[in-house]
Formats: structure tokens, C-alpha cells, sequence
């Protein structure tokens, strides 16, 4: 049986590798893009469902699928308002999954960060280990959360600081065994394979993934 799938934050870095994937695999016989703008497709797989994420309630009735890519983010740069970048990074994933859920729609798969905990004192990590957090509370049957560390991969917009990590990572990277092999960088199509892997699999429970497993289940 084909599944449906839909994808949040389809146009970013793991988001858009997840949507090739998905694309070109027969376990999904579609897919239902949830974006603010338009973006051109020939796939014959792809709905498109366009939307002021303000306003998510009042697409409800719309979001109907078997398993929920939640791979929406930003950064400091992109939105420098916390209130604004908190409602993009915590918010509306939280109100999707909520959504989802009410919809039927127990399974979901969310891009959070290494070293999310909701009790740090770093407005970043502490957003994301909240989001995480409430995300457990609403009661799906499958969750599954990743933790990437530096994430490798192309990205249409520059973000200089973003390419000195990775430099940075790539010289460490051999250096991060033992328990510091989560901190290691990771290229976005790893996360993404992953993503679509673990999808397939119907497991019934939360699972966290930090770089170190998700690239074992890539």
C-alpha cells in the first residue's frame, strides 16, 4: 500500500533532498507540499498547498496524509526578531503535529538541532528542546526527531559563518569518536535518506536521532 506524504519546509536544505527522494520511490504515491510560495514542478506526484502559516487553522481540513516532514526552520540572519523566529522554529510545527493527530495522521518526523534542550540557557537550543518537548506532549504513535550536527550540503542562499563550520568540521571530524561522534558534520542527503528509511518502517514510539545514528540509518 502507497503512502502519502506531507512535507514542510520542502525548498530547504533537507527538505528539498527528502522531496527528490520521495519523488522517485513508489512507497509514496503522493505528495502534499505545505509552503508560501509556489515553487514550479512537473512531478505528477506533487500537490501543492499554499498558505499563510499564520493562518494554519484554517487549512485543517486540508492536511490529510499518512506521514507528516516537518523540515521548517530559519536562521538569526533570515529573521532577527526572536518572537517571529520562535512561531517559524516552534509554533508551527507544533500546531502541525497537533493538527496531524486530529486528522488521523499519527506519524512525524522532525528536523531539530544537536544539543536541543529545553533548559539551556542558549535562546537556540533551548527553542529547539522545547519544541521537542511539546511535540512529545501531543501524543502521536510514531515521533521521530533528528539531531543533526553541521549540516554538509548546498544551500542556494550564502551564509558565510555556516561555510566556515563546515571547513571547520571537515578537518575535526576524524577527531569525533566515542561519544563525541554525534557532533560530527553531516551531509543534508544522509538526513534525508534517513527520513525517508525510517518512514518506512511503522515503529510505534519517540525516537531521537543525533548525527552518529542518523547516518548508520541513512
Amino acid at each position: 500500500m502507497t503512502k502519502k506524504a506531507i512535507i514542510i519546509g520542502a525548498s530547504g536544505l533537507i527538505g528539498s533532498k527528502l522531496l527528490a527522494i520521495l519523488c522517485t520511490q513508489p512507497d509514496y504515491s503522493e505528495i502534499l507540499v505545505i509552503a508560501r510560495k509556489k515553487t514550479r514542478t512537473s512531478n505528477t506526484k506533487i500537490t501543492q498547498l499554499i498558505i499563510d502559516f499564520e493562518y494554519l487553522d484554517h487549512y485543517t481540513n486540508l492536511i490529510t496524509g499518512d506521514v507528516v516532514f516537518c523540515c521548517m526552520g530559519t536562521t538569526k540572519s533570515q529573521t532577527p526578531n526572536l518572537k517571529e523566529y520562535r512561531k517559524i522554529d516552534h509554533d508551527y510545527p507544533v500546531r502541525l503535529a497537533e493538527i496531524a493527530l486530529k486528522n488521523g495522521i499519527d506519524e512525524y518526523h522532525f528536523i531539530s538541532a544537536i544539543g536541543a534542550n529545553s533548559e539551556s540557557s542558549n535562546f537556540y537550543t533551548k527553542m529547539k528542546g522545547n519544541t521537542e518537548e511539546d511535540l512529545k506532549k501531543i501524543g502521536l504513535k510514531s515521533l521521530h526527531i533528528y539531531e543533526p550536527s553541521v549540516l554538509i550540503g548546498y544551500r542556494k542562499k550564502s551564509r558565510p559563518l555556516e561555510r566556515i563550520a563546515v571547513l571547520v568540521m571537515k578537518i575535526i571530524n576524524p577527531f569525533l569518536i566515542g561519544r563525541l561522534k554525534k557532533y560530527k558534520a553531516i551531509q543534508a542527503s544522509d538526513v534525508a535518506k534517513a527520513m525517508y528509511k525510517q518512514s518506512l518502517k511503522n515503529k510505534r514510539g519517540v525516537f531521537i536521532y543525533t548525527s552518529d545514528k542518523i547516518k548508520q540509518k541513512a
